[in-house]
C-alpha cells in the first residue's frame, strides 16, 4: 500500500501569516507544503505593480518567507508548491534560484507558464484588460515534480491544482482517473484558505474555548492513493479540526453542486464526512466527472477612479440630516461624479449613554473616469462644509486624492486555445496536453421558477414552532465570486438540514435578505453536508474592487442571514 500524501497549507492569501510557513515545517511531518496566494483582486494588484516594473508582478512576500525557510525545507525533504508566481513565475522562479545561490541551498526550482493571455487577448475575444489569465490544471505541476523539483512556482492555476498535481504525481493518476482527481480538489478546496479550515471564521466559534481559537494552526491533509483523505492539522497547534470546520470551507465560495476545473468536475453532493478521532475527519465518496472544454479566465480591467467621505451625525433629529447633509454637498460638488452611492451606517439609539452609540456614519462614494472629478476637489467640498453644515458637523477622515479602482469579470475560452508548459528545473520545457475527454456541466437551476427544484418543497412541518433567528439552528459561511455572492448553510442533524432545504427557497432568501430583491437568487441543497448554497448573482455590484457595498467581499451576509428570525421548528431547538 502507498502510504498517504501528507500536504499542508501556508498561505490562504496575498498577506496572510509570516510565520506559517516555519510553523507547517517545524510543526510536523510532511511531504508538500502549499501556499495559495492569488485572488481576483490580487491580480489586479500585481498587474498595476507590473505595468509599473515589468520586472514585478509575483508576491514578493514569499521571497522573505523562504529566505527564512528555503533551508528548513529542503533539509526535511519538504517540496514546496506555490502559485505566488502571479503574473510572472518565471520572475518569481529566477528569483528564487539566486535567494538559493546565495543561502548556499541545494534547491532545484521549476514553474508553470501558459496562464497569462495578455498578449492574445484581442484575439480571443477578450477585451483590452489589464490581466487576462486562465485557470490551468494539475499536471504540469506534477510533470515538475516528477523532474525533481523542490519547488514549483505557478501563475493562475486552479486553487486546488497546487493539491492536486502534487498527489498525480506521487499516485501516478490519469486523465480518466476522475474519482481520485476529483477527490484531491475536495482536499485542496479545503486546504487553499489556511486557517479557515481549522477554526478560523467560525460561526460558531463561541462553542470552542477562546484561547483555542486565538491562533488557529494551518490544516494539512493525508491523502489516499484512491483520492480520499483525512482533514487535520499538527498535533499541539491551536485551532480545532472538526466536521463544522470543514463543513464551512467546503461551502465557500462555490456553486452548484458541481465544482468545475480544468481536470475534473467534482461532485460536492457526494461528499462524505466522518469523523476519523480529535482533529481529524475523513473525506471519501467523491466521484469525478469529464471536465468542460473551456476554462475560466480571470480578467481585470481598469474602471475608473473612487473617493469617498463620511460623515458623523449624531443625536438629535438624527432622522433629519441625513437628507440634509445630501443636499448641501452635492450642490457644493464642483462636478458630479458618474456614480454617486450613499449608504448609512447603523441606527443611532435614542437616548443612549455614550456619543457613539447615538451616531450614525453617512458615507458618500463616488466613482468616476476622471480622477479629477473625484479627486481632492470633491473631498474638500465636505471639509468646507464644517462651519456651515449640520449640528455636530465631523468627518472620521481629512480629505484625500482618489484612487484608482478595478472591475473583475470572468471569461471562458476553449482549453485547446490555452498552452500549459512545464518549465523543469533543468530549464527543458514539457507542453501539457489538455483533456482529450470534456463535457459541458450541465447543472440545474434551483431558482424559484424551477419546478423540479423547489416545487417539490414544503415549509409545513408537524408540530409547534417558535420564532427565533436562524443561527439558533444553522451555520454560515459566505463569500464571493465577482459580483456574485455565496452562502452556505448546515445543520447538524439530518432533521433540521431537511427543515433548511424546504424553508429557503430563493423567494424567503429574498424576504430575509431584502438587499437580494429583484436579483436571481439559487439555492443547491447538498445533503450528504446537510447544507444548502445560496447564490445571490449581482449582490456585490462588479466585484470587491468597484464595489460600494458596505461589505463588498460578503464576508458577513452569512452572518447577517444567521441573525435573521424566523418561525422555526421547537424539535430542531
Amino acid at each position: 500500500m502507498t502510504a498517504p500524501l501528507r500536504i499542508g497549507n501556508a498561505s490562504g492569501f496575498y498577506g496572510d501569516r509570516r510565520a506559517a510557513v516555519r510553523e507547517m515545517l517545524e510543526g510536523g511531518p510532511l511531504d508538500v507544503l502549499t501556499g495559495d496566494y492569488l485572488a481576483e483582486l490580487t491580480l489586479l494588484i500585481l498587474g498595476r505593480d507590473r505595468a509599473k516594473d515589468p520586472s514585478r508582478g509575483y508576491a514578493r512576500t514569499f521571497l522573505g518567507q523562504m529566505e527564512e525557510c528555503l533551508g528548513l525545507a529542503v533539509d526535511r525533504g519538504v517540496r514546496i508548491v506555490v502559485n505566488a508566481g502571479g503574473l510572472n513565475p518565471a520572475g518569481l522562479a529566477g528569483a528564487l534560484r539566486e535567494l538559493a545561490g546565495r543561502l548556499g541551498v541545494g534547491a532545484s526550482v521549476a514553474h508553470i507558464e501558459g496562464d497569462d493571455l495578455l498578449p492574445r487577448a484581442a484575439e480571443l475575444g477578450l477585451g483590452s484588460p489589464l490581466t487576462a489569465n486562465a485557470y490551468l490544471g494539475a499536471f504540469g505541476i506534477a510533470e515538475c515534480l516528477r523532474a525533481g523539483a523542490d519547488v514549483v512556482v505557478t501563475g493562475r492555476v486552479t486553487d486546488a491544482s497546487l493539491v492536486v498535481g502534487p498527489a498525480i504525481a506521487r499516485f501516478g493518476w490519469g486523465r480518466d482517473d476522475l474519482d481520485a482527481l476529483a477527490g484531491a480538489v475536495v482536499a485542496g478546496h479545503v486546504l487553499e484558505c489556511g486557517a479557515q479550515a481549522t477554526g478560523g471564521n467560525l460561526s460558531c466559534f463561541d462553542e470552542h474555548p477562546l484561547e483555542k481559537l486565538l491562533h488557529p494552526g494551518f490544516p494539512l491533509a493525508e491523502i489516499s492513493a484512491d483520492g480520499s483523505c483525512v482533514l487535520t492539522k499538527h498535533p499541539g497547534t491551536g485551532g480545532v479540526v472538526d466536521r463544522d470546520t470543514v463543513t464551512a470551507q467546503l461551502l465557500y465560495e462555490i456553486g452548484g453542486p458541481r465544482y468545475g476545473g480544468p481536470d475534473v468536475v467534482a461532485r460536492f453532493d457526494t461528499i462524505e464526512l466522518h469523523d476519523d478521532g480529535p482533529d481529524r475527519v475523513r473525506i471519501s465518496g467523491v466521484r469525478g466527472e469529464r471536465p468542460p472544454p473551456t476554462t475560466k479566465v480571470c480578467l481585470n480591467s481598469l474602471g475608473g477612479h473612487r473617493n469617498e467621505v463620511t460623515f458623523v451625525l449624531t443625536g438629535d433629529r438624527i432622522d433629519a440630516k441625513p437628507a440634509f447633509v445630501r443636499a448641501q454637498f452635492e450642490a457644493a460638488l464642483p462636478a458630479r461624479p458618474a456614480e454617486l452611492v450613499w449608504s448609512q451606517l447603523g441606527d443611532g439609539r435614542a437616548d443612549a449613554d455614550t456619543e457613539a452609540g447615538a451616531s450614525v456614519l453617512l458615507r458618500c462614494q463616488a466613482l468616476d473616469p476622471s480622477p479629477d472629478v473625484v479627486g481632492r476637489a470633491f473631498s474638500g467640498a465636505a471639509v468646507e462644509m464644517a462651519l456651515a453644515g449640520y449640528p455636530g458637523f465631523h468627518l472620521t477622515a481629512p480629505p484625500g486624492n482618489g484612487s484608482p479602482y478595478g472591475v473583475y469579470t470572468a471569461a471562458y475560452v476553449p482549453q485547446t486555445e490555452v498552452p500549459h508548459v512545464a518549465v523543469l528545473p533543468d530549464g527543458s520545457r514539457v507542453d501539457v496536453a489538455p483533456p482529450e475527454g470534456t463535457r459541458p456541466i450541465q447543472e440545474v437551476s434551483s431558482g424559484s421558477s424551477c419546478a423540479e427544484c423547489s416545487g417539490t418543497r414544503s415549509t409545513t412541518v408537524d408540530g409547534p414552532t417558535r420564532s427565533a433567528p436562524l443561527g439558533a439552528v444553522a451555520r454560515a459561511r459566505s463569500g464571493d465570486k465577482g459580483g456574485t455572492a455565496n452562502i452556505g448553510i448546515w445543520a447538524r442533524t439530518d432533521g433540521a438540514a431537511a427543515w433548511l432545504a424546504a424553508t429557503l427557497t430563493p423567494d424567503r432568501v429574498r424576504e430575509l435578505l431584502p438587499e437580494a430583491a429583484g436579483l436571481p437568487v439559487d439555492v443547491h441543497p447538498l445533503p450528504n453536508l446537510r447544507a444548502v448554497n445560496i447564490v445571490i448573482d449581482g449582490l456585490l455590484g462588479r466585484g470587491v474592487a468597484a464595489s460600494t457595498r458596505f461589505d463588498p467581499q460578503g464576508k458577513a451576509i452569512g452572518e447577517w442571514l444567521l441573525s435573521r428570525t424566523l418561525e422555526i421548528p421547537e424539535e430542531f431547538l
